[in-house]
């Protein structure tokens, strides 16, 4: 299964109120798990960043100038995404700013029901706790420190939600579990799929005579063999 984990970056709270998108950071995880590919990209906002966003994100209007706008990236930007989930924090937020920029070109929306927002499941794994990513980093251990000396920047958000998001799903166990599916397929002989056994099928050919005399052989070594076709 593939998911994108995703992460943007604003000049103020509101698309409708002209604020706009500076950057857009997505890492690719595939059955739970990073690939190593991802999105990044500034963006010009076609207009001023207000000081109370830059000391959130760092990001100045003169950095921002040269960057492409987003029409410009639209294209990489939702190939990469492709028709896979999403997986966001306060996805309504980010998807607001998206769609926004989408409606800009005239084209579809991506409806909030394709991500899975992390706030929403913090939330209910920890009611009544702090659910915003730096309280969740925190009770995960995942270090946070590039975030408070840099500021907020939509990749290294998207990478540090990423190790929530596998925390909020159950941590490390997930990992070990395919681990070990991957070393039972090995062991077995069998596909492991939804923690059912499914049997190889059977080899296409019959075995040659070499093989049916080794066989033979190996049975008479052991007491009542089960596996004795060739009552031997």
């Amino acid at each position: 299964m593939r998911e994108i984990i995703l992460d943007t970056e604003s000049t103020g709270l509101d698309p409708e109120k002209g604020h706009r998108l500076i950057e857009i950071g997505c890492v690719e995880f595939v059955n739970r798990l990073p690939t190593g590919k991802v999105f990044h990209t500034y963006l010009n906002p076609e207009r001023d960043v207000p000081e109370e966003a830059f000391r959130i994100h760092k990001l100045s209007t003169e950095f921002l100038r040269d960057k492409p706008l987003f029409s410009e990236i639209h294209k990489d930007f939702l190939v990469f995404l492709g028709e896979d989930p999403l997986v966001i924090h306060n996805a309504s937020f980010d998807l607001k700013f998206i769609n926004a920029e989408l409606q800009r070109m005239n084209l579809p929306f991506i409806p909030l029901s394709r991500a899975t927002d992390t706030v929403l499941l913090a939330r209910k794994k920890f009611p009544g706790s702090p659910a915003n990513l730096d309280a969740l980093c925190s009770r995960f251990k995942i270090n946070i420190s590039q975030r408070s000396s840099q500021g907020h920047g939509a990749l290294l958000d998207a990478q540090l939600l990423s190790r929530v998001y596998i925390e909020l799903l159950g941590g490390r166990q997930i990992e070990l579990s395919i681990g070990k599916e991957k070393e039972r397929e090995k062991e077995s002989g069998v596909f492991l799929k939804n923690e059912q056994t499914v049997i190889l099928p059977p080899r296409p050919h019959a075995p040659n005579l070499e093989e049916i005399e080794g066989h033979r052989k190996l049975c008479k070594k052991i007491k009542n063999p089960l596996w004795n076709l060739f009552n031997a």
